[in-house]
């Protein structure tokens, strides 16, 4: 934790750097990844603050669209798209992915009932190597199933069709650092 503190005491002794910032924020992307300590969407990007907006949930899961009970993840994605006007979606899961694993697995999850019920809207249950300890195949298809469930959400739907929205899936790799994303016309994930 000290290390953590001293750079956050350090960091605001650069206050031009953010003045900007002050003025508001006007993001082109918004990308929704894992909370896993290993994807770092800004390290992943380059992005400076202010150019990604970030939702980052237990294996990058995207709920269903329910506007009767909103969960805060789709109320952060209506923000970006109706508010910020975001022009691209980025949805990114990564290799060595605890919550898709434990999904491949078919892991008992007792122990853990809120991730356990999460987990639920993984649906359907992402298939891959069992025995593969990045998951990559299980994570790859489960990323791909967020952004079906994405295009439910009505204004993504109308965004899409009026062309004013792109949605774009990708796989980081924790243990090389590559990013790899999805190529509709072959169905596979390619370099970027």
């Amino acid at each position: 934790m000290q290390p953590l503190i001293d750079n956050a005491r350090t960091f605001g002794q650069r206050p031009e750097e953010f003045a900007k910032l002050a003025e508001g924020q006007s993001p082109q992307v918004l990308f929704i990844t894992c909370s896993d300590s290993r994807v770092v969407p800004a390290l992943i990007t380059g992005a400076r603050p202010g150019q990604l907006f970030e939702l980052r949930t237990a294996g990058n899961i995207v709920p269903p669209y329910a506007s009767q009970h909103p969960t805060s993840e789709a109320c952060t994605i209506e923000y970006a798209v109706e508010v910020l006007g975001v022009s691209d979606i980025v949805v990114c899961g990564h290799s060595h992915c605890g919550a898709v694993g434990a999904l491949v697995r078919g892991d008992d999850l007792t122990a853990v009932p809120a991730v356990r019920d999460w987990l639920t809207h993984a649906t359907p249950r992402p298939e891959g190597a069992v025995a593969d300890p990045a998951v990559s195949e299980g994570v790859q298809a489960h990323v791909l199933t967020q952004l079906l469930r994405l295009r439910s959400y009505p204004y993504i739907e109308k965004k899409l069709k009026d062309r004013q929205l792109s949605l774009h899936a990708w796989f980081y790799e924790v243990h090389t650092g590559a990013v790899l994303t999805h190529d509709p016309a072959t169905d596979t994930f390619k370099a970027l």
